[in-house]
């Protein structure tokens, strides 16, 4: 399988006329988009242990898992409400 740079993948994408018609060769790859992926399921899990650990309740164990998709929104607040 041939790596590309990310300019090699922009230029195939946008392909001069800003038309996206090599996007399904691109995607279909594979390896780029799987790490977030990753890092992201692997976030979502640890915070369903840590909200539902927390949870007091039934109702609050559903809210933890609720709370637990949405965690990077939770992550992006904090550091923002930190750096002021």
């Amino acid at each position: 399988m041939p790596v590309y740079s990310l300019s090699h993948k922009a230029f195939i994408s946008l392909n001069l006329t800003g038309c996206m018609k090599n996007k399904k060769d691109i995607c279909s790859r594979g390896g780029n988009g799987a790490c977030g992926g990753a890092v992201y399921g692997l976030g979502f899990i640890g915070a369903v242990i840590y909200f539902v650990s927390k949870a007091v309740g039934f109702w609050a164990g559903v809210l933890g898992i609720l709370k637990a998709l949405v965690w990077p929104a939770f992550l992006v607040y904090e550091l923002f409400k930190f750096l002021g």
